[in-house]
């Protein structure tokens, strides 16, 4: 892309930030200062009943105690839904996406894939709007993770952009925010590639650029499941972030020397930024997340 560098980091506020977070954030934001880029701050509020009530103040003290500092205001999706159903209505107008009425039940029937337009309905109350997919593969040249194929036919099939009880999917809304903030470049980890290609074809659909993407692996906890909010992951110690940034820097492909271990939150960026190139990649020396 010869568009000047901007990334994100899009944190969804059910919970504060765990480390898995923070190795996200970490590595987007080394990203873009290597660039000279932009690293923009986008909270994922789409979905009230997940949201923990002051998760967002919670995030922003979190990434300000360890110094990831955004440029710019944070957007917020809750406040973009005009923008999510223009998008709709532009979809349906185009014959891209369809009103559906198939319940869980129905579709766990079909082994949770979608037949697509055949089961399409007129307009109307209690009705999801689900995007076409393509019944050709689909691939994505990632960053770190190289060419990855995948069939959405195959793999669910169409899928949500509108739920039925009016809110809006998760894969059309980032999809819409990345292109319309204008983003180049998205980190994140890798459990959500196959959200990656969906957003893709979001993107193609609308007639917008898709921007660059690199996924991280999956930061593990220690009983070897991914490290998550809703699996209980720990929140972030605010009062002594060098531990954490400390190994969190190993997650990136970093080596930080251990005298960095004890040093301040400024200091252990400062060196970051001076040793990592895009060539650094997640795999290097991994220390145990610090213990709460």
């Amino acid at each position: 892309m010869n568009r000047p560098y901007r990334g994100r980091f899009a944190p969804t506020p059910s919970g504060p930030l765990h480390f898995g977070s923070l190795v996200t954030a970490l590595a987007g934001w080394l990203d873009a200062r290597y660039h000279g880029g932009q690293w923009l701050l986008r909270i994922d509020d789409l979905d009230p009943p997940r949201q923990q009530p002051g998760a967002v103040d919670t995030i922003l003290r979190q990434l300000d105690a360890f110094q990831l500092h955004w440029d710019g205001e944070p957007v917020y999706q809750s406040r973009r839904s005009d923008r999510y159903q223009r998008a709709v209505d532009t979809l349906l107008a185009g014959g891209k996406a369809f009103y559906c009425t198939l319940s869980r039940k129905q579709l766990k029937a079909l082994d949770h894939i979608h037949p697509g337009p055949a089961v399409a309905q007129p307009p109307g109350p209690d009705r999801a709007v689900r995007l076409a997919v393509p019944d050709t593969p689909r691939w994505l040249d990632d960053r770190l993770q190289g060419r990855v194929h995948a069939d959405l036919a195959l793999e669910g099939g169409a899928f949500v952009i509108r739920r039925r009880d009016g809110l809006f999917g998760y894969q059309l809304a980032c999809a819409l925010d990345d292109a319309e903030m204008a983003i180049t470049d998205v980190v994140r980890g890798s459990d959500l590639l196959s959200s990656t290609l969906r957003q893709q074809w979001v993107l193609e659909c609308l007639g917008k650029a898709a921007p660059c993407y690199a996924h991280l692996p999956v930061v593990m906890d220690p009983a070897g499941g991914k490290m998550s909010k809703s699996a209980g992951a720990a929140a972030l110690d605010s009062e002594r972030p060098g531990g954490f940034l400390f190994t969190a820097l190993g997650y990136v492909g970093l080596t930080p020397p251990s005298t960095l271990r004890d040093a301040g939150v400024a200091e252990q960026l400062a060196w970051a930024r001076a040793n990592w190139t895009p060539a650094h990649q997640p795999g290097g020396r991994r220390l145990p997340p610090p213990s709460i």
